[in-house]
């Protein structure tokens, strides 16, 4: 009998060994499983947080290429209008009756002897005119010139260009801003 309380006492000192083995195990696969759970929950967050900026990051690119997108949309149709105001105002220019225009060549050839003595004059050759019907020495006819006078000395030194498409062209770029301003407000 004392041998088999020697060796219940051993039993139940190896079976209380053990469970104090295993409860140390369990609090230390607790605590482990506890720390990889915060850290897992921290990792969560961080990439939580990293996706929500990405998002919002992608959100703000997104909305910003469209907003660009748009400008150059309105960009474009402002140029259009704008090149069909040019291109509307030279055709009323050109197509103006031939009195009008004549006026406009005399007061053209006025404005250029103030630069040029007696200039010679170059005109579309669909133009109706004579070299005294506007004041010139002399009037070329010539293609190219679809409206206006391109005025030049005798000797071809000073050349002064009033075709309609330059002197639009020069108020066109001069008064450009407030000309879109007028249109577009």
């Amino acid at each position: 009998m004392a041998l088999d309380n020697v060796t219940k006492g051993i039993k139940d000192s190896a079976k209380a060994s053990v469970e104090a083995i295993e409860a140390e195990r369990d609090a230390e696969v607790a605590k482990i499983t506890a720390e990889a759970d915060a850290v897992i929950s921290d990792m969560k967050a961080k990439e939580d947080k990293k996706l929500k900026e990405a998002i919002e990051q992608l959100g703000r690119q997104v909305t910003s290429s469209a907003e660009l997108e748009s400008k150059k949309i309105v960009l474009s149709k402002k140029r259009e209008i704008l090149e069909k105001a040019f291109a509307e105002s030279l055709a009323s220019l050109e197509s103006a009756p031939a009195a009008a225009r004549k006026k406009q060549y005399k007061q053209m050839v006025d404005a250029a002897k103030k630069v040029i003595d007696d200039p010679k004059a170059y005109c579309s050759k669909d133009e109706e005119l004579t070299a005294s019907d506007i004041g010139v020495s002399k009037l070329e006819k010539i293609g190219g010139i679809t409206g206006g006078l391109i005025l030049e000395s005798k000797d071809g030194t000073i050349r002064v260009d009033m075709q309609y498409r330059t002197i639009l062209q020069t108020v066109w770029d001069r008064e450009m801003k407030g000309l879109s301003d007028i249109l577009f407000g």
